[in-house]
């Protein structure tokens, strides 16, 4: 029989550290006398008993280790579960969300997807602009460490091709996961910091510093002001973009650079592609400007560094609205969207090795095409890559197409039109952030869209930030059947 009880033990105590982390912006509230602290005192005392109970009940099934389907369980289960509790201090507070705008804030947060519900974000109490941003950084580090120790082990979208590299450090292998975790996390605050000191030596105030470096380093894209990142033109737009690429390239490269190996952050192929790819856009769209728009080449290039930075790696910041800069450039923004950054980082999307993987499997079968009798191996930085890795990315890839166009047509028959449709669905499922047209485009917001539409795009945020096939291998029959 199957046993839920690990599961929902696990689940239990992250719900209650998430009611813990509620004390961060009560004390924000309290300091800014403001009056909006009790909200969060009761979303706490909700929380943290909730968590707690559910944990205490559960502890007597607790083993030395997860199954596979409990493992694949458990990392659905708590991606669904903690928006729940995230989302109650939207509700009670000062936004009084209904329950559908509260839960797809709460999970475009911590899916780090940054679609919003919410207008007015300038007149908000500073407890709750600062709970938005805390749920972009708790996800950003949890999906860090899902993507480098789960979705490996799952053998999810060919993640498996990371799983011995991902635990790899100074040439040996570690004993636990939670000693990698461990080391992410200091990471992860260490990086936050030096994004909070950037922004700061910049211009920008204490609290938008604070915010805006934990949602830049996530990737998440939630600001504290409704024009986004138009109100930080200049220089901390070149900052926000290194910050971003810091943060959408794989972190165990940094355990490795920290433990004094430099060489395998700059030999990464999947790092080299990546920055390629972000520089090719970014030129492309400040070209584009400069001679068919005739805008000056400075404000053209830092314009579109920022805002192809932020869309690839799924950030979802909105410098100006690209939207203007005509059909080609929204073209080139929707497909670079679906390329994404680097596995093993905070960034969302297809992600960048995929498509690596991808073209080199096409090379190889164009290769023997001319040569029938050849014998190749598809290689990927250096390594042989087997063919279940590579039947996995192809799944993906098929997977991936088919959810995006179910779900176009699934918030096409809501009453959306079709660019909210197709767009909608691409960043729901690539975890993007703002989409196209008058509705959720980059001067937008999801305000408007309906529930039915919220509910789907809710789901789709979810499946795709844990790549697919971790969330529907548990609508299959044949995996509760094992």
């Amino acid at each position: 029989m199957f046993d839920v009880r690990p599961v929902g033990y696990v689940i239990g105590l992250l719900v209650a550290t998430l009611g813990a982390t509620m004390l961060l912006p009560l004390g924000i509230d309290i300091s800014m006398r403001n009056g909006h602290w009790p909200i969060f005192a009761e979303s706490a005392i909700i929380t943290v008993l909730t968590g707690g109970l559910v944990a205490l009940a559960c502890h007597n099934g607790v083993g030395p280790s997860l199954t596979l389907r409990q493992t694949f369980l458990l990392t659905t289960l708590v991606w669904a579960a903690l928006p729940i509790f995230g989302a109650i201090p939207f509700m009670i507070g000062e936004t009084k969300a209904s329950f559908t705008d509260a839960y797809f804030e709460a999970m475009s947060g911590l899916t780090t997807t940054g679609s919003t519900t919410f207008s007015g974000l300038d007149t908000l109490p500073e407890g709750l602009l600062l709970w938005r941003s805390l749920l972009q950084w708790l996800g950003g580090i949890g999906i860090i460490v899902v993507a480098m120790v789960f979705l490996p082990e799952l053998r999810v979208g060919g993640m498996q091709i990371f799983r011995s590299e991902a635990f790899d450090t100074m040439g040996k292998i570690l004993p636990r996961a939670a000693q990698i975790a461990s080391q992410i996390t200091w990471i992860y605050l260490g990086l936050t910091v030096i994004a909070t000191l950037g922004y700061l030596v910049l211009g920008m105030g204490p609290f938008d510093a604070v915010n805006h470096a934990l949602t830049s380093i996530s990737t998440g894209g939630f600001s504290t002001h409704d024009t986004s990142f138009g109100g930080f033109q200049g220089a901390p737009e070149y900052f926000a973009s290194v910050i971003m690429l810091v943060a959408s390239m794989p972190f165990v490269r940094y355990i490795q650079l920290i433990s004094g190996r430099a060489e395998p952050l700059f030999r990464d192929s999947q790092i080299r592609a990546y920055l390629a790819f972000v520089a090719a856009v970014s030129v492309v769209l400040a070209l584009f400007q400069v001679f068919y728009d005739k805008e000056p080449l400075e404000p053209s290039l830092r314009e579109a560094l920022f805002n192809a930075t932020s869309i690839i790696s799924g950030t979802g910041y909105a410098s100006v609205d690209y939207q203007e800069w005509g059909s080609f450039a929204m073209v080139v923004i929707f497909f670079a969207g679906l390329v994404g950054g680097c596995a093993g980082s905070t960034a969302c999307s297809v992600k960048i090795f995929r498509y690596q993987l991808l073209f080199a499997s096409i090379r190889q079968l164009v290769r023997l095409l001319h040569t029938p009798r050849g014998v190749f191996m598809t290689r990927y930085q250096g390594r042989p890559v087997g063919q279940d890795v590579l039947n996995s990315v192809m799944s993906f890839f098929v997977l991936f197409t088919v959810s995006l166009g179910l779900l176009s047509v699934g918030l096409a028959m809501t009453g959306l039109d079709f660019t909210t449709s197709i767009s909608g669905a691409a960043t729901a499922l690539g975890n993007i952030g703002p989409g196209l047209g008058d509705m959720i485009g980059p001067s937008g917001n999801f305000e408007e869209v309906n529930v039915t539409a919220k509910w789907l795009l809710s789901a789709a945020m979810l499946a795709g930030r844990l790549e697919l096939m971790a969330v529907y291998a548990l609508f299959t029959v044949a995996f509760w059947r094992r």
